[in-house]
């Protein structure tokens, strides 16, 4: 994969697995993926599809179980897998910061919110005492909440839902890194809190030239959001691509029925159309070379042959597909009018 001369992430062929009891699971297999600096890519697929767990691995906080067993992650030019201990620790949080997706668990329940934006600062700056409380209200301030030295002092369960979520970015900005992972950053949040919230990533990352790997189920805000779009199934990404090409004309099938299974315009729930099948076992050890294909209704047997990320056919060079029997565009632009 050719990188932009202003890359900042770069994950290089990673292969990564977890040993269970039950066996191997193979969650992450040759998967390529780059940000560019101020760039926003949305990360979409199915529960289970290895969202999360490439953003984990990015981020040197795997499971205890997972192993990567393959290929490299990049950022701004440093080998990320070859940082241990204090080395990786200094980066996060300082250069490279996450949003997770339920903030109740991941704030502390009996430590004022201030409190929590001071000890990151306390880590990553030299400021004192004093000047890291102002700079804690300031981040309260950043994220819009309002009467930000009161909410210093208050603890998480004092908080509603979006303001937790706000806390959470506070944190996460407070050093202001060059990389956010946003994990599902609206689960559980009304409508109109989720609009907030990601109006409000889009301003800091636009602001910072900050680049934003945003995972979520919901292709309606990735549209939204995102500049990119890179779609995952069962440990393997699929399609990548500028987000109006890939929403106006998919080029792989399974791009295809996870935009027709979600809902867009007028669409009624009748018009939904589910995806067939489920996931593949990640733990066999006779997966297809496309994990996709048993899904698949355009399945063939060159299916079965080794494939790769590649351009698609009359597409742009960045529009990039893993199928060896992909969708035409002409085929996909009328079935996804609503979303062009």
């Amino acid at each position: 994969m050719n990188m932009p001369s202003n890359t900042l992430l770069e994950v290089d062929r990673l292969a990564v697995e977890f040993r269970t009891r039950g066996g191997t699971v193979r969650a992450l297999e040759n998967v390529s993926l780059a940000l560019a600096e101020g760039e926003t890519v949305g990360l979409v697929g199915e529960s289970g599809s290895g969202k999360s767990v490439l953003s984990f691995a990015a981020m040197g906080i795997q499971d205890a179980a997972a192993r990567i067993t393959a290929g490299a992650i990049r950022f701004a030019g440093q080998d990320l897998l070859a940082k241990k201990g204090a080395a990786m620790k200094a980066l996060r949080g300082r250069e490279m910061a996450m949003i997770f997706q339920n903030p109740r668990v991941a704030l502390n329940p009996i430590r004022q919110v201030g409190r929590q934006i001071e000890d990151v600062l306390a880590r990553h700056t030299d400021l004192l005492p004093a000047a890291r409380r102002a700079r804690a209200i300031e981040c309260l301030a950043e994220v819009r909440i309002p009467d930000p030295e009161r909410r210093y002092a208050a603890y998480p369960f004092e908080l509603s839902g979006g303001m937790c979520q706000r806390v959470m970015i506070a944190i996460a900005l407070a050093c202001k890194p060059r990389l956010l992972i946003a994990d599902e950053p609206t689960t559980g949040l009304d409508v109109t809190t989720q609009a907030a919230i990601m109006r409000l990533v889009r301003e800091l990352s636009a602001e910072r030239r900050m680049a934003t790997l945003l995972i979520t189920h919901d292709l309606g805000m990735a549209r939204e959001y995102c500049d990119r779009i890179a779609v995952m199934h069962a440990g393997h990404i699929v399609e990548v691509g500028p987000t109006e090409a890939l929403f106006a004309a998919p080029r792989h099938p399974y791009t295809e029925r996870l935009i027709a299974a979600t809902p867009v315009g007028a669409a009624s729930l009748a018009e939904l159309a589910a995806i067939d099948g489920n996931l593949p076992d990640l733990r066999r050890n006779d997966l297809p070379a496309c994990r996709f294909a048993e899904r698949c209704p355009r399945r063939g047997a060159e299916c079965e042959r080794p494939l790769a990320l590649a351009p698609a056919d009359g597409a742009s060079a960045t529009h990039l597909i893993a199928c060896h029997r992909p969708l035409t565009a002409a085929a996909t632009e009328a079935r996804h009018a609503a979303f062009a």
